[in-house]
């Protein structure tokens, strides 16, 4: 069962940090970058309410079979990846208070949207007798990968902001133009 339970971990941490699909790399980085390590606890929260709309999307891909167009969800999570870059233009937008209830709401969609295009690869590698099992244990893969590359984030945004005294603004802005044009890149590639 600890075999299991391990297979299952490793598939959602290497899920999220494969070199080959950055997508929850780049959105859990430009979701991240706004924040220091005095706001760990709402980052936590934003990035586990992502996690939980990728698992619902998991679930409701294995029991609903929801009919949905891998085209679409393959241009949309790059999509997400960009409308996120474009917020770190904005860092007046960052003020989390004014952000505290679409941004949580937008994060749980943009993680069902993540989640789909994983869903149908995942419902082959999960046996039907331990559905929930697998599930719980992908997410908290998928959750301790997320948790690493905020850590990672916050630290580096404490190296290029305190230490090397760079300004927020172009940090945030420098990030969100590296990564939007990932996205774009993506997008183009996928249209």
């Amino acid at each position: 069962m600890i075999e299991f339970l391990w297979f299952y971990t490793k598939l959602g941490f290497w899920h999220v940090v494969d070199w080959e699909g950055l997508d929850h790399f780049y959105f859990i980085i430009t979701m991240a970058i706004p924040f220091t390590f005095v706001q760990w606890r709402k980052l936590l929260l934003w990035v586990t309410i992502f996690t939980i709309g990728h698992t619902l999307s998991l679930i409701g891909n294995f029991y609903l079979k929801i009919p949905f167009s891998s085209y679409w969800i393959e241009l949309l999570i790059p999509i997400t990846i960009a409308i996120n870059s474009i917020f770190l233009f904005y860092p007046s937008q960052n003020n989390f208070s004014k952000r505290k209830f679409l941004y949580p709401l937008l994060t749980g969609v943009f993680g069902i949207i993540h989640g789909l295009g994983f869903g149908r690869y995942f419902k082959m590698l999960i046996p039907e007798k331990d559905v929930s099992i697998s599930l719980f244990s992908f997410a908290l893969g998928v959750e301790l990968a997320q948790v690493l590359i905020v850590i990672l984030v916050l630290i580096l945004s404490f190296i290029v902001l305190k230490i090397l005294k760079q300004s927020k603004n172009k940090w945030e802005f420098l990030v969100g133009a590296m990564i939007l044009s990932q996205a774009l890149f993506m997008i183009l590639n996928r249209i």
